[in-house]
Order: structure tokens, then C-alpha cells, then sequence
């Protein structure tokens, strides 16, 4: 009795291993770079500075999951695939990055500390970024400009909604990226009109 035992420890031991082994693969998303905007415009001799806030986001995007809308009822957080860093500092650095392309005159930053003076500041505020179960992504909120005074000078909502073209996360995260194009491009032109 005793070496059968002792064979069925390592027995058990693989079994389990191989249990824990057949869990689904996790994939780690990053949005993607800005895809170009038909939007960018020529240098112009303005020198300003744009500083980018971190966006507030809705409760349910701050999680790691990508979020997809299963009827128009039901959120599903999914568990496997998941954004590689936080989804707020993907869409502030990738706000910074499209702006910069639209707006070669002015200095687009972070923004961290104290302001330069007659800086703009952006705020987003995102209430949706997911998946759509009609086949499309779609990114809304509402973004506004404030002057250096803290006043408001521009604002307006924002609903971009990209098709997805196939099916999948790799599909549903280029999406995201271009509904992220459409929004900077509405943003270019309030900044635009705001600096003439």
C-alpha cells in the first residue's frame, strides 16, 4: 500500500497542473496610434499651449476589461481581454499624440503641475467606450476648454461610432482607436475656433 501511495501524490499533483493549465489565454490590448485625420492642418505661427487633462471616466471603464454592450441593457467586462495599461492614460496619452498632429502650432502636453500662463486646458469626460452588439464601437462624452482663469471658453458632446469591419478584440480595438480619431478631430476644430 505504501509505494502506491506515494506514486499517487505526483499523480495528483500533475492532474491538478493540468487542470489549472487549460484556463483561456489572456490578451493585453494597447489602443492604437492615431490612423491620420484628413483634419491636419498646415503650422501656423501660434504658439500656444494646450495642456491635456486625465479624462474622468465612467465607473465601469476603469476596470481592466474591455467593455462590450450585449443588448441595450447589459455591460459585459471581459475577462481575458484586457487593456495593457489603464484605458484613462491610453486615451490622455493618445489625446496628446492625435492633437499634436492637428494642431502643429501649439505646444500640446500633459498636463502636471503648474500651467503656463495662457495656457488652454482640455477636459474629457468619457460616459462610453465599448463595443456596440450592432457591430460598431463607439466612444461618447463631452469635452470642454478652459482658459487659463479656469473659465470655460468652448465645449460640446462628442458620439463617435466606428464599424468594426470583423469580428474579435483586435477588430473592436482598432475601432476604438478611430472613434478616438473622430474625437480629436472635433476637438481640433473648437480649439481652432476658439484660438481665432
Amino acid at each position: 500500500m505504501r509505494p502506491i501511495w506515494k506514486l499517487s501524490l505526483p499523480l495528483l499533483a500533475l492532474w491538478l497542473g493540468g487542470c489549472a493549465s487549460s484556463a483561456p489565454t489572456t490578451n493585453r490590448y494597447l489602443l492604437p496610434a492615431d490612423a491620420g485625420s484628413t483634419d491636419a492642418r498646415v503650422p501656423t505661427a501660434s504658439t500656444t499651449t494646450l495642456l491635456i487633462s486625465s479624462p474622468r471616466m465612467a465607473d465601469f471603464l476603469s476596470n481592466d476589461g474591455i467593455v462590450l454592450q450585449l443588448d441595450d441593457l447589459t455591460l459585459n467586462e471581459a475577462n481575458s481581454n484586457l487593456w495593457a495599461a489603464p484605458l484613462s492614460q491610453q486615451l490622455e496619452r493618445g489625446m496628446r499624440d492625435r492633437l499634436a498632429q492637428r494642431l502643429p502650432g501649439q505646444k500640446v502636453l500633459l498636463a502636471r503641475g503648474n500651467s503656463p500662463q495662457d495656457a488652454l486646458t482640455l477636459e474629457i469626460s468619457v460616459d462610453r467606450f465599448q463595443g456596440h452588439y450592432a457591430g460598431y464601437a463607439i466612444a461618447s462624452g463631452q469635452w470642454l476648454l478652459r482658459d487659463d482663469q479656469g473659465t470655460v471658453v468652448s465645449y460640446a458632446p462628442f458620439n463617435a461610432q466606428v464599424d468594426l469591419g470583423n469580428d474579435g478584440y483586435p477588430a473592436l480595438v482598432r475601432a476604438l482607436g478611430r472613434s478616438w480619431d473622430q474625437v480629436a478631430d472635433d476637438i481640433a476644430a473648437g480649439v481652432r475656433s476658439t484660438n481665432s
